[in-house]
């Protein structure tokens, strides 16, 4: 709905009692009484200053950190809280869930098994396992296309699809593109279950765990272990878009033993998991991985602008550079856990970092920040300054987006600015606005013009007054980053479309019959599903934001790449609507609840 369709009593109510411009855990008082380690030395103290710093910007309840260098472990490090409702301090020993983390572990078993003569990198997989439901249809996909994300595989969770007919269809020529794909871990991880005759569970504890005296750390995410782990967090309205203040819930009990991402563990684990990385597959008592193999998965073996402008991915981590050393680097994103992971192999630096909440960022910057000064200290250079922290309620270029926006039917939306801040403006009432990507931003209050992003929309480059492209693809989104940015001419907010005055493109469009009976609210309660809505916009299928490409008579491709692979497929048409959408092979269920 348009602020204009907005009731004035929920506008007031709703502004002035939870707006979420205040920091919900870190207020000032609970600011001064966060739980943190002490500080020894110059390091330690600027570090864990930014620390402190970026848990009450970023929103994060706890987080646990793990230093080392070649030879010893520097420092373990437990800051803010494990329960927030109980006061709990994060301490050395908590469980967190370390996410895509766990790639790099199942890439060093299947590197145990090439040392061994046991697998051929260059061998089609379905050599090993003939019974994968997949469709090859563009080639033969090895080891080493699924251990660099370049398979053509979709990016769906896990393998095995509710319908015993259904198959994983590639989408472009293996080798092709780097298409990140948490499947083709899956796959990988059921090819290592295989080969050592064994469960992941005792396969990677046998031969990477056991050996790194990783003592503390689970194979799998079970409610075995929960009362050693920190709670997590997630979004507590999980139907509407989050701002960086937004209320938390505590996620419900996981179990996981998808290879994807499925370990848990504490800092000191993981640094001595960085020790290993650091000496090139080297334990304290034995070799992880030969020379070779190490080096193998430690080359550039494909772009992978998906972490950073430089950075390549080679075998279950991405290869990067840093200050100019080369460096490896990982994330790792789950229900209710973020973490990253940061290895300086010039500098003989790494460090680990994990906050126990999901809210679409990862503690990058930490890590970053700490090989760097770990790194100046070893070198005995000036010690970096601290990076900055993004204000997420600042735009640099806030005031391209400020201005009046109508509809073809006199609605109006009004953007103004304030310094670097942009907001939705109502008769003398604002509405602060989170940027949160490229021209994208979204509301700060709970509930109000919550249910979609605010995404604005450029003149192409080389048409300053035309207003061609949709709304839903902004310049930055497009690819275009490094040509100066067309003027802003349009706004969308889900299936509500606005135009400036310097708009000059088509303003009618025809969509297909059907799209509108495709148009609705999708839910699955699955612990990674949650809500996706699909609408109409200026004639387009769209999807949370995305543009859906047709390309069967009730599937769709996600994304404007032709060769993508991930799709989305509406199921089960009854009363001329469907009642299933299957998103990246997860189905959803159409609800009608307002």
């Amino acid at each position: 709905m348009s602020i204009e369709g907005m009731s004035r009593r929920l506008f007031f109510t709703r502004s002035a009692g939870a707006a979420l411009v205040t920091p919900l855990f870190w207020t000032a008082a609970m600011r001064a009484a966060m739980p943190q380690p002490a500080a020894a030395t110059a390091i330690e103290k600027d570090l864990d200053a930014y620390i402190v710093d970026y848990m009450r910007t970023m929103n994060a309840p706890g987080m646990a950190l793990g230093l080392t260098d070649s030879s010893q472990v520097l420092r373990t490090a437990g800051y803010g809280f494990a329960d927030v409702d109980k006061r709990i301090a994060v301490n050395e020993r908590h469980l967190f869930q370390i996410g895509s983390i766990s790639k790099s572990f199942v890439a060093l078993v299947l590197l145990q098994m090439r040392d061994e003569g046991k697998l051929d990198l260059r061998t089609p997989v379905l050599d090993y396992l003939p019974e994968l439901p997949i469709d090859a249809r563009f080639g033969p996909i090895t080891i080493h296309h699924l251990l660099t994300h370049t398979s053509g595989l979709p990016n769906n969770l896990g393998v095995f699809l509710g319908d015993p007919e259904a198959r994983l269809v590639q989408g472009f020529q293996p080798g092709e593109h780097f298409h990140y794909c948490n499947t083709g871990f899956t796959i990988l991880g059921l090819l290592a279950e295989k080969l050592d005759s064994r469960p992941w569970r005792e396969c990677v504890l046998a031969r990477i765990l056991t050996p790194l005296e990783m003592t503390e750390t689970v194979a799998v995410i079970s409610t075995a272990s929960r009362d050693r782990a920190a709670v997590g967090y997630q979004p507590f309205w999980d139907d509407q878009v989050y701002p960086r203040q937004g209320r938390l819930s505590p996620a419900p009990n996981l179990v996981m033993d998808d290879t994807a991402g499925c370990i848990a563990s504490t800092p000191g684990d993981m640094a001595r998991y960085g020790r290993m990385l650091l000496n090139r597959g080297q334990g304290p008592h034995k070799r992880i991985v030969s020379e070779q193999s190490f080096a193998l998965m430690s080359t550039p073996q494909i772009k992978a602008p998906e972490f950073s402008d430089t950075a390549s991915y080679g075998y279950g981590i991405a290869v990067d550079t840093l200050d100019g050393h080369k460096i490896l680097r990982h994330t790792g994103g789950m229900v209710a856990f973020a973490s990253s992971i940061h290895v300086d192999l010039d500098g003989g630096v790494a460090a680990f970092a994990s906050i126990n909440a999901m809210q679409g960022y990862r503690p990058t910057a930490v890590t970053e920040y700490a090989v760097r000064l770990l790194g100046a200290e070893r070198e005995a250079k000036t010690l970096p300054a601290a990076p900055a922290i993004a204000n997420p309620l600042e735009a640099d270029n806030a005031a391209d987006y400020a201005g009046t926006f109508a509809d073809g039917n006199g609605q109006k939306l009004e953007f103004a600015v304030e310094g670097k801040q942009l907001f939705l403006a109502d008769e003398g009432n604002r509405i602060p606005l989170q940027h949160t990507h490229g021209d994208n931003f979204i509301s700060t209050i709970e509930g109000v013009l919550a249910n979609h992003t605010f995404i604005f929309g450029r003149a192409p480059v080389d048409s300053p007054k035309s207003g061609t492209q949709p709304a839903s693809v902004s310049a930055a989104a497009s690819g275009d980053s490094h040509k100066q940015p067309g003027p802003v001419v349009e706004v969308s907010y889900g299936p509500e479309w606005y135009m400036n005055p310097k708009y000059s493109g088509p303003r009618s469009f025809t969509a297909p019959k059907e799209y509108a009976a495709l148009a609705g609210r999708y839910r699955s309660e699955s612990p990674w599903g949650g809500d996706a809505l699909a609408y109409v916009l200026k004639g387009q299928l769209m999807l949370d934001g995305n543009r859906l490409h047709r390309i069967g008579e009730w599937l769709f491709r996600v994304g404007d790449e032709e060769w993508m692979p991930d799709t989305a497929e509406f199921l089960c048409i009854f009363e001329g609507k469907p009642r299933i959408l299957r998103i990246a092979g997860m189905d959803l269920w159409r609800v009608e609840i307002g």
